[in-house]
């Protein structure tokens, strides 16, 4: 929409408020912070959607993996056949063999339900999710036969232990006995502490070598589950068809999407829905757009009128509306764009700040899963928010605009 100089001064002119005109001037006004405020809560809203959803698939599939090759009955025999023709896949980037079992934690009289997850002692220092954030001790401790695990940060809090503290762990599959089966109970001393971000793993998670925990569970050379990488998550299972026939009778492939389904879907429904429900904060702007463009048209009814007499075409006073009715939606979308940016900046600090301030835990990880609130923005996302709140702005000028552009300057200036 290209403005001739004459229409480019008087749209100008109409955006300062002029005398009498201090209302319309703060109707608009409120209207840009209203656009502002829509756009700014739409950028921060779907950003820490897209974090919260990032940091699971992260964290989660970083840990149980692209997919898994699961045992029937929580055993998978001749693992290492499996492992070694799934690892020259061309797509699959690593097999990991697993022993997982959840079992009973003991220490200082406190009692725990853990997962046990039993790797090769190399795996366990190069995965980046296990060693990454490791508070205390180190993961070097924690070979074969040392008697040494490491546990999540919120178990080691659950349990009152720390880094040379023991924990005994139990499990019901131990000697049988003509009073019954007793159950098996092992001490291990805390090697290390670490923090994978994820509530539910921290509070859960004891990793000991694939060894030490073949002994614990009595499983001779055989291993729970393997953990498949890919380079490709969405095609986990298409990458991993020609492991079916060898897998078939020993157990099932089962990719990340099977495994965590309720909780992706969930977040993807939410985050949906909450887009639409703060789309109408934009709507609601528009409608103040609305408003104060159709005040200002009745204010210069006769500066229109007087502008019509001279040569002004109707097209001219349609463009001029037009352009403030934009100006200001532009304006409120670009202070929007900067209140979103300063938020999520200093996201974690502003939570902080109203948990302090109310003496309430409102992010508390055991409801929320992740222990800090996380961010991820994405450009195609707040280009789509900045062209809807555009285009409901241009909508919102359509109406005043055209009813300047049809004032009749003979009946308004009749009787001056």
């Amino acid at each position: 929409m290209i403005l001739s100089r004459y229409e480019r001064m008087v749209a100008r002119r109409y955006l300062l408020p002029g005398k009498g005109e201090g209302f319309i001037f703060l109707v608009a006004s409120i209207s840009l912070f209203a656009v502002a405020l829509g756009v700014a809560a739409l950028i921060i809203v779907m950003s820490v959607m897209n974090g919260f959803r990032a940091e699971l698939f992260d964290k989660i599939v970083g840990l149980n993996g692209h997919a898994i090759i699961q045992g029937y009955e929580g055993r998978l025999p001749e693992w290492r056949q499996v492992a070694d023709r799934a690892a020259k896949l061309p797509e699959v980037t690593s097999a990991t063999p697993l022993v997982m079992q959840p079992l009973m934690a003991s220490s200082n009289g406190r009692v725990e339900g853990v997962l046990l997850r039993g790797m090769r002692v190399e795996d366990i220092r190069s995965n980046p999710v296990i060693s990454g954030d490791v508070k205390s001790g180190s993961l070097a401790s924690i070979t074969a036969g040392s008697g040494r695990i490491a546990i999540g940060s919120r178990l080691a809090q659950n349990l009152g232990t720390y880094v040379g503290g023991e924990i005994s762990l139990i499990s019901p599959e131990g000697r049988s006995t003509v009073v019954g089966t007793v159950p098996r109970i092992v001490t291990y001393t805390v090697g290390a502490i670490f923090e994978v971000g994820v509530y539910d793993y921290d509070k859960a998670f004891v990793i000991m070598p694939m060894e030490d925990a073949q002994t614990l569970l009595m499983m001779p050379d055989e291993v729970s589950i393997i953990e498949v990488q890919t380079t490709d998550p969405d095609r986990a299972r298409e990458i991993l068809a020609p492991l079916e026939p060898l897998v078939q009778g020993r157990g099932a492939i089962i990719e990340w999407q099977q495994l965590n389904s309720a909780l992706f879907e969930a977040l993807e429904i939410e985050r949906v829905a909450m887009f639409v429900v703060l789309s109408l904060i934009v709507l609601v702007a528009v409608f103040n757009i609305l408003s104060s463009l159709i005040m200002l048209v009745r204010a210069k009814t006769r500066d229109i009128a007087i502008l019509r007499t001279m040569g002004a075409s109707r097209r001219g006073m349609m463009k001029i509306f037009m352009t403030v009715g934009v100006t200001i939606g532009s304006l409120g979308i670009l202070l929007g764009l900067i209140l979103g940016a300063i938020f999520l900046f200093f996201r974690q600090a502003v939570v902080n700040a109203i948990q302090f301030m109310t003496g309430q835990n409102i992010w508390d990880p055991s409801v929320r899963f992740l222990s800090e609130l996380p961010a991820k923005t994405d450009p195609f996302e707040v280009t789509a928010i900045i062209l809807i709140a555009l285009g409901l702005s241009f909508l919102a000028t359509l109406y005043p605009a055209w009813k300047a552009a049809s004032t009749d300057p003979v009946q308004v200036l009749r009787y001056e």
